[in-house]
């Protein structure tokens, strides 16, 4: 007997950098750029700031419409977020960016003590989150939030898409404090806008109801969440999805509400490590109040990740739309 097994077309080294959009899924250039650009119009006080990653980051838009307001402060993390804090304490609100490795490994003790401790209007916004690079342990920032929540006074954002980015600017910077915003840039999915959704910092918002699953998920893994949701359906599995943007503060009321619905599978699913990030947050707050559901968790490993073509890292370490829907049939 002959069988014949379809390959799949051998990626080549750009999908090292590809976007996380799916073929064919609509998407928005730049949303981060964008949105900063129509909110200083109206806020002379807002700067814009970064360590030689203007392009990078998408604030090369920024640069262009305020070249006034623009610092670019060269390969210097530290000097960044030291001049941002100092530039704070001047009246401005600076917007810092970098990738998200930059900022926690190589600027954590100036972002905890001039920022933090001081509690500065900065808002630090980090692009190359989690696994959205395939360049390897050097740029994948696994670890990001588990850093960021453990820091005080520090209020800690994962958004899931370019609707939401473009909400969220406007209001962390009308937030009193310091914020850790990951950075979704380039060509952004759009997915929030067909639900109606609005951001609100602090608040977990229901995407999507069901009877069988519910996903409580934060960043690009809502969007996997959703359309797991969808497949799940096809085979009769009626799947939840409440979103998390924001990890610190948590909105425990909302996950705590709807944990305690009995009869659905709680499977907590983010673009993180699977120490330290909203997984531990929120079987931290279920165990502190006496909520006991099936409990399973998505995340990355402990492990320094591999490099390669983000399709194949997606699938290999189980945050893929396949994956997802694989992990939840088993548990199921």
């Amino acid at each position: 007997m002959n069988t014949v097994t379809e390959k799949k077309p051998r990626l080549t080294t750009s999908a090292m950098i590809a976007s996380i959009a799916a073929e064919g899924q609509r998407t928005r250039a730049a949303p981060f750029g964008k949105a900063l650009v129509a909110l200083a119009a109206q806020r002379p006080e807002i700067v814009g700031m970064t360590a030689d990653l203007a392009k990078y980051t998408d604030l090369h838009l920024f640069a262009q419409a305020y070249p006034e307001r623009f610092f670019q402060m060269g390969m210097a993390e530290q000097l960044l977020m030291g001049a941002a804090g100092g530039l704070a304490k001047e009246g401005f609100t600076p917007f810092a960016t970098t990738y998200a490795v930059f900022a926690t490994r190589r600027a954590y003790d100036f972002m905890h003590q001039v920022i933090a401790e001081e509690g500065l209007n900065v808002k630090i916004v980090c692009a190359l989150p989690g696994l959205t690079t395939g360049y390897g342990p050097s740029h994948q920032a696994a670890e990001d939030l588990a850093m960021m929540r453990a820091m005080p006074g520090m209020t800690v954002i994962d958004p899931c898409d370019a609707h939401e980015i473009e909400q969220a600017v406007p209001a962390i910077a009308d937030h009193a404090g310091p914020v850790y915003m990951r950075l979704l840039r380039g060509q952004v999915p759009l997915v929030l806008d067909e639900y109606g959704y609005q951001f609100e910092l602090g608040k977990a918002k229901m995407i999507r109801d069901g009877r069988d699953v519910l996903f409580i998920s934060t960043g690009i893994m809502t969007m996997r969440a959703l359309e797991a949701a969808q497949a799940l359906q096809r085979d009769q599995v009626d799947a939840a999805v409440l979103h998390v943007p924001t990890l610190k503060p948590l909105d425990a009321a909302t996950i705590l509400r709807e944990a305690a619905r009995p009869g659905r599978l709680v499977v907590v699913a983010e673009n993180h490590s699977i120490i330290g990030g909203l997984g531990e947050a929120v079987a931290g707050e279920l165990m502190r109040a006496g909520v006991h559901p099936v409990f399973r968790q998505i995340a990355l490993p402990d492990a320094f990740l591999d490099a390669g073509a983000l399709p194949t890292l997606h699938d290999r370490y189980g945050i893929s739309t396949t994956a997802v829907v694989a992990s939840v049939k088993a548990w199921l």
